[in-house]
């Protein structure tokens, strides 16, 4: 290891050689490469850390750019992983780097997370945070979690030896109308560089022993008032008792069954006078940014129980929103209303159409 390239951290006496050793023999794995895996993974991996996971399977979109910093116009429509991949290598070329592309299921979960010391979750979606929370319990592994909103975020490490798991803060998960869709849960670009720089610090903490970890203690930070306020919460201790994961995390943002993408859809609609197409976001947002050569029928996803009959079932369902995330839960919920109904999510949604007409 090169320790003259390391010397500004291990000159400090909490920290030291000893600590820099410790970051080269661990390894982390990071889910999602966005706003809150960016600044994580920038950070760990120029710390020093041998072994560093991603997993990610979504493309760069025009509005990842005001928060997802080390991606540029460029990476447009371009597989995440790839970008991430090609900029972190350049950053530090000493690194074992494991890429994942896919997103996390319950499927897949077990099996990457067992790879892995630590975790830092930067799905930011409470179905995937539940998923990495209830594999970490089986596989006894700590998970360092973050989320955002608005002008705020938050911040802790659960299971970080035997404490607190995710369940003892948050038992259940919200059901999906109370969990704000893509466009409605605005974030100021630089708050996921915080709460994901914060989470990078918490890693270093847990795997070299150093400082108090955040077990135990969520971290509240609002940007607006730049205030900090800690929360104590305790184990709960048949939160620790999980022994398999759910059969279903509900609407697992990360977990999609048939995908299709705009480039396979558009060679669709030349081919096909009549493709079913339901966009699932609000009127407002399907008035105001329209995809004519979709010719899609908007459906609002809290409206699509109680539309179905409007459904062709005997045709292919194809889902649309604005990036792909309630058009997966849209996919979840026909299947479970009609198991018989032949449904497609959109890949990017109307992000990723926009960007290839740039």
């Amino acid at each position: 290891m090169d320790f003259n390239r390391y010397q500004r951290q291990t000159v400090l006496r909490e920290f030291g050689p000893e600590a820099q050793q410790k970051l080269k023999d661990s390894s982390v794995l990071v889910v999602g490469a966005g706003g809150l895996g960016i600044p994580a993974l920038l950070y760990l991996n120029a710390m020093g850390v041998g072994t560093i996971g991603i997993v990610e399977q979504d493309i760069v979109e025009i509005t990842n750019l005001q928060r997802q910093v080390l991606y540029t116009e460029g990476d447009l429509g371009k597989p995440k992983i790839e970008v991430v991949l090609e900029r972190l290598k350049r950053q530090n070329s000493s690194t074992n780097f494991k890429p994942f592309d896919t997103f996390l299921t319950r499927h897949n979960a077990l099996e990457i997370i067992a790879q892995f010391d630590i975790v830092v979750d930067g799905s930011d979606n409470f179905p995937t945070r539940y998923l990495i929370n209830d594999a970490c319990v089986i596989l006894k592994k700590p998970f360092v979690s973050g989320a955002i909103q608005g002008f705020e975020g938050q911040l802790s490490v659960f299971n970080y030896q035997g404490g607190p798991t995710y369940r003892c803060l948050f038992p259940n998960m919200p059901s999906a109308e109370e969990i704000p869709n893509c466009n409605e849960n605005g974030v100021l670009g630089v708050i996921p560089g915080i709460i994901g720089n914060l989470q990078a610090l918490e890693v270093v903490k847990a795997v070299s022993g150093i400082g108090d970890v955040l077990n135990g203690k969520l971290l509240l930070f609002n940007g607006l008032h730049q205030s900090y306020q800690t929360i104590n919460f305790n184990l709960q201790p048949q939160n620790t008792a999980i022994k398999k994961l759910l059969k279903s995390y509900g609407s697992e943002a990360c977990e999609i069954h048939q995908n299709i993408s705009v480039e396979e859809l558009e060679k669709i609609l030349k081919d096909q006078k009549h493709v079913q197409i339901i966009d699932v976001r609000t009127k407002k947002e399907f008035e105001n940014f329209p995809l004519p050569q979709a010719k899609a029928l908007n459906i609002p996803l809290n409206e699509l129980k109680g539309r179905i009959k409007e459904l062709n079932s005997q045709s292919p369902i194809y889902l649309l929103c604005q990036s792909g995330t309630r058009s997966d839960m849209a996919v979840r919920m026909l299947e479970e209303l009609n198991p018989k109904l032949e449904l497609y999510n959109i890949v990017g949604g109307v992000d990723r159409f926009l960007a290839l007409q740039n």
